[in-house]
This record gives C-alpha cells, sequence and structure tokens, in this order.
C-alpha cells in the first residue's frame, strides 16, 4: 500500500537492537511521552493517534536507528521546546496488526516476524499508529507500517 508524506512533532532517542538496548530505551520514551503529556503539548496536530517511528538507520534493523514517539500535524511551522519534527516521505509500505494485550508484548512480537521474514525492507522509515483501537490496552490493535 501506498503512505503519502506526512510530519510528525514528538520526543526521540537514538537506540539500537544490539544488547536488548532497544527495550530500554523506548519504554522510557513511552513513560516520558505520557508522563508528561507530550501529546497535549503538539499544537497543530491533525488527530489524537500517536506515532511511534523508526527512522535513520545507521544499515538495518540489527544497527542504531532513530525512534520518534509523536503525533501527525499540519506542518512542522511551530515545534515545541525539547521536541522534534520530521517528514516521512510517501513510500510503497506493508501493513501489519498486532492484536491482543499490549502488555504481553504483543507489538514486540509483531517484530520479530518482521525481522525473521525475507521481506525487502527498504530502512527508510518504519512506523506504528496506536490509534483509536489501541485505547483498551488489554484488547489493543496496533497498525505496523514496514516501507519495503
Amino acid at each position: 500500500m501506498d503512505i503519502k508524506k506526512f510530519s510528525v512533532i514528538g520526543i526521540s532517542v537514538r537506540t539500537t537492537n544490539e544488547n536488548e538496548q532497544s527495550s530500554k530505551d523506548i519504554p522510557a520514551l513511552w513513560n516520558q511521552f505520557l508522563k508528561e503529556e507530550i501529546s497535549t503539548k503538539i499544537s497543530n496536530k491533525i488527530s489524537n493517534d500517536i506515532y511511534c517511528i523508526y527512522t535513520d538507520y545507521e544499515k538495518d534493523h540489527t544497527r542504531p536507528y532513530t525512534t520518534i514517539l509523536g503525533c501527525a500535524v499540519e506542518n512542522l511551522d511551530e515545534i515545541p521546546n525539547g521536541m522534534i519534527g520530521t517528514t516521512i516521505e510517501g513510500n510503497h509500505y506493508q501493513k501489519f496488526t498486532a492484536k491482543g494485550n499490549l502488555a504481553e508484548g504483543i507489538v514486540f512480537n509483531e517484530w520479530l516476524k518482521i525481522w525473521n521474514s525475507d521481506m525487502h525492507r527498504t530502512f527508510t522509515a518504519d512506523f506504528e499508529i496506536y490509534g483509536e483501537k489501541a485505547q483498551n490496552p488489554s484488547d489493543a490493535e496496533v497498525e505496523i507500517y514496514i516501507a519495503i
């Protein structure tokens, strides 16, 4: 499926899957996002959906990359202090859906399948969308888009 270009404002961390570093860094980013109510500080967002973007890959998922947690916005004119803005170029994506209890690692388990697949990934920008169907953590649905 083709996704049109969009922009996101949020907070970020540079991390890697090596030595399970991302399993510490990404939950810490989520904790900061929720605790500091980051989404309420983004003024021109187009929805309340939360985007978790993986980009700036050094090479592939085994090397360092940047994770951005934020909301899609109309433009990048006003980026609050301490946040970053990025534009995800339009691209061809394969969509995956993680369903179930967020506390049971449904999203991570879906990523394990993606990492172990023979899909021809471009490693430009991949992302998850936590929308209305993700509001109930025990019965959530999270969309994952992989650039191909």
